[in-house]
């Protein structure tokens, strides 16, 4: 026997043999029993509106609700570009729930953010609302004692964990190569919907998770983000999805989880459930007191609001790799490219990761032919300000074809952009932990680091290191604008992992002020001090220039050894004194200047691994 064969063999024998080891039922009938009999059944609440917190942005919903029609549906519509008013609505809500809190979610991390969460709709359970929280396994808590606390601190909290990894609810790094080899398509299928709804009245939903540099916490990268809030029928709409995806098998409750199952019978004493160990103290009263602050409310979350006819929530249905060819599996995806395939004048589109599908392709490709194409503006990452850079190789080997085949006006966020720089005022408040009393001051520090292959997607991996010193600001907002007629904002990336692997989920508003305020809030980010400008090389030596352009679209081409070093497109930065203009103006050489391909980026394994990547990689578009 060879000894590839002597490695082999024992490997897939333990990868079949850790894929079948469910827990048993009869472990399951104890855990369970071990949760009923020390389950914490205290209530700090005896009242029938369970101690809920006056809120006006439920009122709002409420008044919506009642004011609807089957055939005149009405809604209130906020949009959560800023981060701390998106946080402070979460926590305004779930203090304000009468009965019910559904979550559901991507990542949930044990940082400040994650904490804070946390500990509300703990308290939200004690007074006696019903909190359910469905979070996908692969970056959600990942901690057992964590775990088996939620499992007992109140019967009316229930935790389950989507797709876990082997039954488990941590996944080490050889757990994961192995789930990649042993069972890829379930393993790859993630579910990247984020939802919060309180009552059935309200929801948000969008591009953010809870880990602190989803809400301008984190001290050194933080993600440009946004979310919508909506209040009225459509809510309805976001209950139906929660529900499908709490009640599919996928969805394990915490019992039948190997590790955490294990901790149950282990130790059988009623857990506790200790005050948070904030790292900023400071920042997360600022921002409590922020939520229950009525004028502070009214100028960030009530007056930024829109009252609005119809609005459609639209969600993949839970394990769409199971049933890849049933149209209602790809509910969302496919109405966004019905969207898109209808534009007349404009698609302003925001995506961190331009890297499109081949359905995507298609769309954009036909647009581009027409005798009067729509314009199609891209806001999107630099790789120096993403922390995927795998992802950003495609983005990077492609670029020609975007330009040329798609007509795509491409601007690529600046690391330290301006605009991210002064998301919102409290998030920038400096506090001095060593000034508040110990213990409140967590001992941990930042969060720790989570595995993840060639790069993150939303981990806690850092970026490539730069030239430029200072906070680092990502996009991580998804967003679509066409025709200022209508708008999307959701969790879909438009790429091959959102269309054919991720679950996604957003909210489609069919209003022209709700299209303005969005493409608003993206052409900001697409502004010269915000983003560079991705265009053709200037021609200075026509042949050779010629030449160049021909062995780089062959090279591009090629599934393999995309090798050829002089690309067809680099990033340009505005001249001082000139003003904005497209790369299709005779005059944007005069204006504008060549900064290189990866601006500001510093040489760094990341850098290379970008370049291997755009080389070798093509056969990695859809797992990245």
């Amino acid at each position: 026997m060879s000894v590839t064969c002597r490695f082999l063999l024992p490997l897939l024998l333990a990868l079949t043999l850790l894929q079948g080891c469910t827990v048993s039922r009869a472990q399951i009938r104890r855990a369970d029993a071990v949760v009923a009999a020390t389950t914490n059944r205290s209530s700090s609440c005896d009242q029938p509106d369970h101690c809920a917190t006056p809120s006006p942005l439920r009122a709002a919903a409420l008044e919506a609700v009642a004011a609807s029609t089957a055939a005149q549906p009405v809604h209130v519509v906020t949009l959560l570009d800023d981060s701390e008013p998106a946080l402070a609505a979460r926590i305004n809500l779930v203090r304000a729930a009468q009965q019910s809190v559904d979550v559901q979610t991507f990542i949930w991390d044990q940082d400040d953010a994650g904490q804070l969460m946390l500990d509300e709709l703990v308290r939200a359970a004690r007074r006696g609302v019903r909190v359910r929280i469905l979070a996908d396994q692969l970056f959600s808590f990942g901690n057992v004692d964590l775990l088996d606390r939620l499992a007992r601190i109140s019967p009316n909290l229930e935790v389950r964990l989507y797709n876990p990894t082997f039954h488990k609810a941590r996944t080490q790094p050889l757990e994961f190569a192995a789930g990649v080899l042993c069972c890829f398509m379930q393993f790859n299928q993630r579910m990247h919907n984020k939802l919060l709804l309180v009552d059935g009245l309200i929801g948000i939903t969008g591009g953010r998770n809870y880990q602190d540099r989803y809400f301008n916490w984190d001290d050194a990268f933080d993600y440009v983000d946004r979310d919508v809030m909506v209040g009225g029928p459509a809510a309805r709409a976001m209950a139906d999805s929660f529900d499908l995806f709490w009640d599919h098998p996928r969805a394990a409750p915490l019992t039948h989880l190997r590790d955490v199952n294990a901790r149950l019978l282990g130790d059988t004493t009623p857990p506790d459930w200790p005050a948070p160990k904030y790292r900023r103290p400071q920042r997360v009263a600022q921002l409590l007191q922020a939520a229950e602050d009525p004028a502070w409310l009214q100028a960030w979350l009530v007056d930024p609001s829109l009252q609005v006819g119809k609005v459609d929530y639209f969600s993949d249905l839970p394990a769409k790799t199971d049933e890849p060819d049933k149209r209602r599996a790809r509910q969302y995806t496919g109405h966004i490219m019905r969207m898109v395939s209808g534009a007349k004048r404009e698609v302003l589109l925001q995506t961190p990761y331009l890297v499109m599908s081949k359905r995507a392709q298609h769309i954009f490709r036909v647009l581009h032919r027409l005798s009067d194409p729509p314009r199609v503006i891209v806001s999107t990452n630099s790789l120096a300000s993403t922390d995927a850079f795998a992802v950003y190789a495609m983005s990077y080997k492609h670029r020609k074809r975007y330009l040329t085949k798609f007509g795509f006006e491409i601007h690529e966020f600046k690391p330290h952009a301006p605009s991210a720089a002064v998301d919102n005022e409290l998030a920038n408040l400096d506090t001095d932990a060593a000034a508040l009393p110990p213990d409140l001051v967590s001992p941990d520090g930042p969060a720790r680091a989570r595995f993840h292959l060639l790069g993150s997607r939303g981990s806690n991996n850092r970026p490539a290191p730069l030239h430029s010193e200072g906070r680092r600001y990502g996009l991580h907002a998804k967003s679509i604008v066409v025709d200022d007629a209508f708008a999307m904002v959701g969790s879909h990336n438009f790429d091959p992992r959102s269309d054919h692997y991720n679950t996604e989920a957003g909210v489609i508003v069919y209003d022209h002020a709700f299209a303005d305020q969005l493409r608003h809030s993206i052409m900001r980010s697409v502004q010269p001090e915000n983003a560079w400008v991705v265009a053709p090389r200037q021609s200075k030596v026509p042949v050779l220039t010629d030449i160049n352009q021909a062995i780089g679209t062959v090279s591009e081409s090629l599934p393999l050894f995309d090798l050829w070093p002089f690309r067809y497109a680099t990033s340009y930065d505005l001249k001082p004194g000139c003003q904005p203009m497209r790369a299709t103006d005779p005059d944007f050489y005069a204006c504008y200047q060549p900064v290189g391909d990866f601006p500001d980026v510093a040489l760094s394994p990341k850098l290379i691994i970008t370049r291997l990547v755009t080389a070798f990689g093509v056969g990695a578009k859809g797992v990245l």
